[in-house]
């Protein structure tokens, strides 16, 4: 069992860095965001999926082998898919394989666009003889405001307190009289996949940092509607039905921004020999702090309260406004090459 969990974490840590990385790199401009944003639902789709694979296990505890077996099949499908699956013709052409970039692109955009994209890839700089960038390179005076941005964003979509808040919904909705913890994990998880649906439909319309704004903004007062439901004596008698709605609206706001733009935005702002290591630096960054969130969060609701707890998530989701203003760089619209040329120029 242990052994079968830490290979599958290993898969899931892979998966979680290239899968992006690729998306962004074979994805036209155009709908680049869309493209990126769908790999979020489905991720949240198979959430669903898992929990409602779940449902027969109160009445048979010997389900689990069969819901471990049935996990067998997604990942069978997905090594045979990519089996397929083309290259990233930018990798082939940074690499100096021409020959092998130009099938990838017939393959992907049509054999129309061969000549154009191969130029505009080697133009850009991707073909360049520049080295892969090492470790110590990300905390550069060259790389390092980027890079901190990519790891403030993973950082911040952990404080702000999603696991916390799906950790402890199905508590907040038992207060409401919903005693299935299936049937509150289910609407929890439903209200993550109609979000991210949203999202997915306004990535290429409204831009990455405009949804990260709203996203974070909606969860601060989703978290302030929680905290007061749970203190002010005003409204008592409405508080299991308040901390219901503020669940469900947390998640429904951290669906649209917080959850599928920072790992689609940052393949976008990292430079090409960079954009690797620094995608799974910040991922690294994302599953620590989600680590150390599961780890203490129930003891820090022990010793301060739910009420405070959530307070300070509304306050770290302002501070993650403040940042995203500032710091954050629009990527509707541009190709890589145009977003990497901006960064460097300091546009």
């Amino acid at each position: 069992m242990i052994v079968g969990r830490l290979l599958a974490g290993v898969g899931i840590g892979i998966s979680s860095a290239i899968v992006p990385l690729y998306i962004s790199e074979i994805s036209p401009t155009e709908i680049r965001g869309a493209l990126g944003s769908v790999n979020q639902l489905f991720i949240c789709i198979g959430i669903l999926a898992a929990l409602i694979a779940g449902l027969p296990l109160a009445a048979n505890p010997l389900w689990w082998r069969t819901m471990f077996g049935v996990a067998v099949i997604p990942s069978v499908l997905l090594a045979i898919g990519m089996g397929f699956s083309p290259e990233s013709p930018r990798w082939l052409v940074q690499q100096g394989k021409l020959t092998q970039a130009e099938k990838a692109i017939k393959t992907l955009y049509g054999k129309e666009k061969v000549v154009e994209l191969v130029r505009d890839l080697s133009n850009s700089g991707q073909g360049t003889s520049e080295p892969e960038a090492g470790w110590f390179d990300l905390f550069s005076s060259r790389y390092w405001k980027v890079v901190s941005v990519g790891a403030a964003l993973f950082l911040f979509q952990q404080l702000a307190g999603i696991n916390a808040v799906v950790y402890y919904s199905t508590s907040v909705f038992r207060s409401a009289g919903i005693e299935s913890d299936v049937a509150a994990s289910a609407l929890v998880g439903a209200s993550n996949v109609f979000g991210t649906a949203v999202a997915s439909s306004l990535m290429d319309k409204m831009g990455r940092k405009s949804l990260l704004l709203t996203s974070f903004g909606g969860m601060a007062l989703s978290m302030l509607l929680l905290s007061l439901s749970f203190t002010w004596k005003a409204l008592a008698a409405y508080s299991g039905t308040l901390a219901v709605v503020g669940t469900v609206l947390y998640v429904l706001s951290f669906s649209l921004g917080a959850g599928p733009v920072p790992a689609l935005l940052l393949p976008e702002i990292f430079a090409s020999r960079i954009r690797a290591k620094a995608v799974a630096l910040s991922l690294g960054m994302h599953w620590i702090s989600n680590f150390v969130i599961g780890l203490y969060f129930l003891s820090v609701v022990t010793k301060f309260g739910i009420s405070s707890v959530y307070l300070g998530f509304a306050g770290v989701c302002v501070l993650a406004v403040m940042y995203i203003a500032g710091n954050v760089v629009e990527t509707k619209g541009r190709s890589l090459e145009e977003i990497e040329l901006a960064l460097t120029s300091g546009a």
